[in-house]
């Protein structure tokens, strides 16, 4: 079996912005059907796991773009996974034309953990340590995007702070992690994506929330272009993190 899948896209109407460029949050959602579809053709899908009582938990997502799929074209993605560190796995992405150029790239880092306890797994021994079949190194394929960044807030200040419900909460009975791309976009103002295009967005998820936390958005502007982003839930623990920044 080949290392590296490719599986096709196609941007419908309903997936695109009033720019008509796919939204993040359609596309993130592409990356993880992917990741999720290369994983469940090696018996490492959520199917097979949950017999066992594990599931992947996504811990970090930094998506690179030097342009964004627009409305009708059919596109591809590529995925493969780049290496295994005991409690973690890096996964990369290509995001290709139909001509097979790339729109950009994708990193991100997964934890198999257990469902009883909540804790990650050992990947190396999970399963025989199967996984390691499956590891393509960077000198047999590249993704040429810088890895995940630090974040440090220092004096970020609350902007927003939001209710969650029904549509925000996924199979796993928590906050779907693409939700808070969405909402984090959703703190920029409409001129901001009329006048600039994303080119980066990095989120790293540091704890669960559920239905009924409320989430509180705290913002540091970095520069004109790069935007640090915190949330919160019910005025405490940090949710996650993320970098958007603009070109």
């Amino acid at each position: 079996m080949r290392k590296v899948d490719s599986y096709p896209f196609y941007v419908e109407p309903f997936h695109v912005d009033f720019m008509g460029r796919m939204f993040l949050g359609i596309l993130g959602n592409h990356l993880l059907n992917a990741a999720g579809n290369h994983s469940q053709r090696r018996g490492w899908g959520i199917g097979a796991l949950n017999e066992t009582r594990h599931t992947w938990v996504l811990s970090r997502l930094s998506i690179e773009l030097e342009d964004i799929p627009r409305q009708c074209e059919h596109g591809s993605i590529e995925t493969w996974v780049e290496s295994v560190i005991k409690l973690f796995t890096n996964r990369n992405f290509a995001i290709l034309r139909e001509d097979g150029t790339p729109y950009g790239y994708a990193r991100s880092i997964w934890a198999m953990i257990d469902l009883e306890t909540r804790k990650p797994s050992d990947l190396l021994t999970l399963y025989g340590g199967d996984i390691l079949n499956y590891v393509v190194s960077e000198e047999e394929k590249q993704c040429p995007i810088a890895g995940h960044g630090r974040f440090r807030f220092r004096d970020a200040q609350l902007v927003r702070t939001i209710d969650t419900h029904y549509s925000d909460v996924d199979i796993n009975g928590h906050i779907n992690s693409i939700k808070y791309i969405e909402h984090i976009l959703d703190l920029f103002p409409m001129e901001r994506f009329r006048d600039q295009r994303l080119q980066r967005f990095e989120i790293a998820y540091k704890t669960e929330s559920y239905i009924g936390d409320k989430l509180s958005f705290f913002v540091q502007e970095i520069d004109e272009n790069e935007t640090d982003v915190e949330v919160r839930k019910n005025e405490g623990e940090v949710v996650c993190q993320a970098k958007v920044r603009f070109k």
